[in-house]
């Protein structure tokens, strides 16, 4: 019997050096419906990676002095990487893409290719404005305040000769797309989609860059790369093995059942993505979901902004489940929502510790007062316990709706509704009364298996959110195999047999709030001061300069015009300036070790202009350039005094 096949993805990730669990909320939705589909006996392909092109990776890069592919090995492959994150989540991916995957590569080249082919992509010359974070062009009219509408940051002007897609071709048939079907979702996503971008009318996308080099180059002219957005999108058909031999899952698999993604890159996903793929004479994946955003003090979670939230802390102090919990049971998924740590403590101690917690903790112990943990066969069972049976398999009905519209808090309040209701048929039925007396033993041990089978149904329910969670659950109540399947997600009240409990420490202990909130702070500051550099500042002078003394020094702007090494020394440069009076002035600095010569031609500097004249390796030196110093990491560091190019030669620092 052929399983149904269900293809998931994530966005492919930048790989950011400052990863926070605004990151991870995307893919752990993805993971909670990978691992429902899977619960259901569904063939799933989970896909997710990273995107490693593009101009900011190589700014990135060439400020940490090493290669883009050293930069992107180091934040995908290494410690705290984009690889370790989803560790941490407990992210069961099937399958993890790289843009820089040579597979991918050469899969690119020839999607590229084929759409030039079949006359969708053109030569011509690109000008406007580009968001280089983003990695977005706009037109003028599309900015908001002259600046990016997607991160508010600002854009440069870009003049280039480049390749472009005719987008403007499909503009009817995406509108269609998104108006009349259920492609893009949630609704709302649409109008912003139609009204923002095809109404005013869809251009051509500019596809290709000549101003930097780190992308895939295209092949019939290797001094474009490809847009990384072409780049980016197309993994989901090069990972199944489109135009590449690397793997053969491509009719199997596309198109794909979902695409999730942020809603700052629907744009992409829900117009470029499918013209696109009409270009290419492809199958359209069947759904875009736009989810919403993490924010933290009522702005989105940026490394910028410095109000990340780093995920390593809190899954090291409230454990990954926890977390995971958190995210997916507070927020809607379509909506934003803003995320406090008193918010997260709450809802861990509210719903995991007093109502998860409590109940299995209770149920358990009780089991092994009562019955020494192994619940015989037999009971006697009351209409209180049908109707707990009805409500469970209710809150099953409504969780399994919930779930297949991506709605993940509406599906775990339908798993919290049977684990309130197991609460308080604890307190109805009183088993510590009932155990009073010994003739009503028979009913005991029904309402025990009735606690122990709403757990196990409530155990399935909250799997692919808590996956180890509710193996603890399994584990304490005894529930073989068969019991933790999807199809044993209903209430049977006849079941005998499988009750073997045992207890444990509980398995959300509560919160103290202010100590956990203190030690949150405490971690935020150490970090905070982790991420400074190791700074040593040189003492300050005890000795007063009077101000008269002080006004004596002559402190002026020079330009460079020249500047060279010094025969015979290691240490020195020669400059000759512009000081304003139209004759050139010579000042030797002992800066080599820092700079080069050629780097300081042009550069608007300070010195003091006053000093007497001192010879230094026979040459004149008149005057001094003001420089700062410190000790980093046990090492000298010196900075020239930079000031606005602006400022003209000669002009008077005061």
């Amino acid at each position: 019997m052929n399983k149904e096949k269900f293809y998931i993805t994530t966005p492919i990730y930048y790989p950011s050096d400052k990863l926070h669990i605004g990151h991870a909320y995307c893919t752990v939705a993805t993971d909670a419906m990978a691992r429902y589909k899977r619960l259901r006996g569904c063939d799933v392909m989970f896909l997710t990676g990273t995107d490693e092109h593009g101009m900011k990776i190589e700014d990135k890069a060439k400020e940490a002095g090493v290669t883009p592919k050293q930069f992107v090995d180091n934040i995908v492959e290494g410690p705290r990487g984009v690889k370790d994150l989803w560790k941490l989540m407990n992210i069961s991916y099937d399958r993890f893409i790289r843009t820089t995957d040579d597979y991918h590569v050469k899969a690119i080249q020839r999607i590229f290719r084929k759409m030039y082919d079949n006359g969708d992509i053109y030569k011509g010359t690109y000008k406007g404005k580009y968001c280089k974070p983003c990695e977005s062009f706009w037109t003028e009219s599309q900015l908001v305040d002259g600046k990016c509408p997607d991160c508010g940051r600002e854009v440069i002007d870009a003049e280039e000769e480049a390749y472009f897609f005719r987008l403007s071709k499909y503009a009817d048939r995406v509108r269609h797309l998104l108006e009349d079907t259920d492609f893009l979702e949630p609704r709302s996503r649409v109008n912003e989609m139609v009204n923002n971008f095809i109404k005013p009318g869809l251009e051509d996308l500019c596809v290709s860059r000549t101003s930097f080099t780190w992308g895939i180059p295209v092949d019939f002219d290797p001094g474009h790369v490809v847009y990384v957005w072409v780049d980016a999108l197309s993994n989901y058909i090069t990972a199944l093995g489109f135009m590449n031999d690397q793997y053969h899952d491509y009719e199997k698999y596309w198109p794909a059942d979902v695409h999730f993604v942020g809603k700052e890159i629907v744009r992409f996903h829900s117009i470029i993505w499918p013209a696109m793929l009409m270009s290419l004479g492809e199958p359209l994946p069947k759904k875009v979901y736009g989810h919403g955003w993490l924010n933290f003090g009522g702005e989105k979670m940026s490394k910028s902004r410095g109000n990340v939230v780093d995920p390593y802390i809190l899954a090291e102090m409230f454990g990954v489940d926890a977390l995971r919990f958190f995210m997916l049971r507070t927020f809607p998924f379509g909506s934003d929502g803003n995320f406090t740590n008193e918010l997260l403590i709450q809802t861990i101690n509210t719903d995991l510790a007093n109502d998860l917690g409590n109940l299995v903790s209770r149920t358990t112990a009780m089991a092994e007062k009562y019955f020494g943990g192994d619940l015989p066969a037999g009971g006697e069972l009351t209409e209180a316990d049908r109707e707990l049976k009805v409500l469970a398999d209710e809150a099953t009905a409504n969780y399994e709706r919930q779930m297949e519209a991506f709605q993940f808090s509406n599906a775990l309040a339908e798993a919290w509704r049977l684990i309130s209701r197991a609460n308080k048929y604890i307190d109805e039925n009183a088993p510590w009364v009932l155990a009073r007396d010994e003739a009503r033993r028979p009913r005991l041990l029904a309402v025990m298996k009735n606690l122990c089978e709403a757990i196990r149904v409530s155990a399935i329910l909250i799997a692919p959110v808590m996956p180890d969670t509710a193996e603890a659950i399994f584990q304490r109540l005894g529930v073989p195999t068969d019991g933790r399947v999807w199809d044993a997600a209903r209430y049977d009240l006849e079941t005998d047999g499988w009750w073997k409990t045992v207890t444990g420490d509980p398995l959300f202990p509560r919160i103290d709030v202010d100590k956990a909130l203190a030690q949150l702070e405490q971690a935020k500051a150490e970090a905070a001061k982790a991420a400074l550099p190791d700074l040593e500042i040189e003492p300050y002078t005890e000795e007063k300069v009077d101000f008269d003394t002080f006004c004596k020094s002559d402190f002026r702007a020079v330009k460079v015009k020249d500047c060279q090494s010094v025969k015979k020394s290691d240490k020195l440069l020669r400059f000759t300036l512009d000081d304003g009076t139209g004759v050139d002035r010579q000042i030797l600095s002992g800066i080599a070790k820092w700079y080069k010569p050629e780097e300081l031609v042009g550069k608007t500097l300070v010195a003091i202009v006053n000093l007497p004249p001192r010879k230094m390796m026979g040459l004149e030196s008149n005057g001094m350039l003001i420089s700062a110093v410190h000790t980093e990491k046990g090492e000298e560091k010196l900075n020239l005094l930079m000031v606005d190019d602006a400022i003209p030669a000669g002009a008077k620092l005061c």
